[in-house]
């Protein structure tokens, strides 16, 4: 089967966050099991290198402003359609934000153009090769699907979109429409218009044929007004066609007993390699060696979807336990300064440094003890399935793909053995200092506490149960 993944973002090439990391894993496992698939992506500065080893398959003399091609390239393991466009992606720093960190102001095109040349491939297909199913990820591939049913053609590919996020949205003023000449009868209620606007999502939820989401729990969510974010009454309207299936990660780029990040491999029968990368941890972010308590991190942007608010009215519990806090992230200015301000506090307790390093995340993952996610909502979740992966255990808010992934360690779980963190609920800080003391009652008992890490690392956090599930998917559509 021939499949076309649509995205905005891919590792190891260029990450803003985990949808990166799944587009750079699921063609993989995807390939693994016989799939043909493709995965194309604008031309970011990042990837200009890995365009220039390609081979040029189209060309558009005129795309929304400019010249543009489309390359063909290998690298890491993947397949790739590049969209060479530099009067759209040409730029530094954040591929979605400009300097003032508002969104660029022609996202439509930039994000409009990847679709209009990913229907295009769907479509007409290129160099003898065209997908039975184009599957678009996220509100920058919204379009997609819409563009593919306009086209019209007599032989049009399946379409499947995941949410992986139902926050972004993609809404842009409602004349946006004519740019890509969607016609009126599309433009409904119904269809891509969403309260006066052009929703690339909701085009995206409208018109495919299936719709997934990034773990069974958020699916659930998303039905309710709570969490659908204005969009629970599409989704509920195509009910049987939406599907949670969870994430899984890459697990050769994360492996405790092969990492070159760590300061010292380990696996679950070496769990005292482990105090090599504390140690190491601990020097990173300048933490003291006398604690009492566990060494938690945080790996996210800093944002209060994220619950990181809560944190930060929990310390003084966190701190008080004899525990320490390495915190890694960007996001929210009022929560990168709270931070900061809260390392000036406690010194030697609290470590933070604002911003992201790849390698450093795996360094955090591998010298904790406990790994703090405290979202409000939480469509999926990487970062505590690499605790579990890692022996770090998740403390997590019962959402979303959390509560899908980590069994709390209540006591019957802790006696048969399937405990694998901490889970709390309601979303506030009062239960998340209750999550920490737990925590850290626990740690104090050291054979449970280890017991709890080798549980946690047994469970399965690859892509051999979700990526079976898209392929049965594809398949399902495919033959209609």
């Amino acid at each position: 089967m021939k499949v076309l993944f649509v995205a905005s973002e891919c590792a190891p090439f260029v990450k803003t966050g985990g949808l990166a990391d799944v587009i750079g894993a699921v063609p993989k496992a995807l390939a693994a099991l016989g799939v043909d698939i493709r995965v194309i992506l604008p031309v970011y500065p990042a990837l200009a290198r890995v365009a220039k080893t390609g081979k040029i398959v189209t060309k558009f003399d005129e795309l929304f402003g400019g010249e543009a091609r489309l390359i063909a390239a290998k690298s890491e393991g993947l397949n790739l359609l590049l969209l060479d466009a530099p009067h759209l992606y040409d730029r530094p720093g954040n591929i979605y934000l400009d300097d003032s960190g508002q969104d660029w102001p022609d996202n439509h095109l930039r994000f409009g153009a990847l679709c209009f040349v990913a229907a295009k491939v769907a479509t007409e297909g290129i160099k003898r090769w065209k997908p039975a199913v184009v599957h678009a990820h996220d509100w920058q591939a919204g379009l997609t699907p819409l563009l593919i049913r306009q086209a019209g053609a007599k032989t049009c590919p399946r379409s499947v979109i995941t949410i992986h996020n139902i926050a972004f949205q993609g809404l842009f003023h409602w004349t946006v429409k004519d740019t890509f000449s969607i016609p009126d009868e599309l433009f409904t209620h119904e269809g891509a218009e969403f309260w006066g606007h052009l929703g690339f999502l909701k085009a995206g939820l409208s018109f495919s044929d299936k719709i997934t989401t990034v773990s069974p729990t958020y699916a659930r969510e998303l039905l309710t007004a709570e969490f659908g974010m204005g969009l629970e009454g599409v989704l509920q309207a195509r009910r049987g066609d939406f599907s949670g299936i969870v994430n899984g990660i890459d697990l050769r780029a994360w492996n405790p007993s092969t990492d070159q990040a760590l300061a010292k491999n380990y696996t679950s029968r070496s769990l005292g390699n482990k105090e090599q990368n504390r140690v190491a941890l601990r020097t990173r972010f300048g933490l003291g060696s006398d604690a009492s308590g566990p060494v938690f991190c945080v790996v996210s942007r800093l944002t209060e979807q994220k619950g990181l608010d809560l944190l930060l009215e929990a310390l003084p519990v966190l701190v008080g336990r004899g525990a320490h806090l390495a915190l890694l992230g960007s996001g929210e200015k009022h929560l990168e300064q709270g931070f900061l301000d809260a390392a000036q506090q406690y010194p030697g307790q609290v470590g933070v440094i604002i911003g992201y390093d790849e390698e450093l995340s795996h360094l955090m993952q591998g010298g904790s003890d406990a790994i703090l996610v405290p979202s409000r909502f939480e469509p999926c979740g990487l970062t505590q399935l690499y605790g579990l992966r890692y022996g770090t255990l998740p403390v997590v808010a019962r959402t979303g793909g959390l509560a899908d992934t980590v069994t709390d360690a209540d006591d019957a779980a802790i006696k048969s053995k399937r405990a694998t963190g901490i889970l709390f609920t309601p979303v506030t800080s009062a239960a998340l200092r209750d999550a920490i003391h737990r925590t850290c009652d626990l740690f104090d008992q050291p054979k449970v506490w280890r017991s709890l890490m080798r549980n946690a690392m047994r469970y399965p956090v690859g892509w051999d149960q979700s990526a079976p599930a898209y392929l049965e998917l594809y398949e399902t559509i495919a033959t209609k």
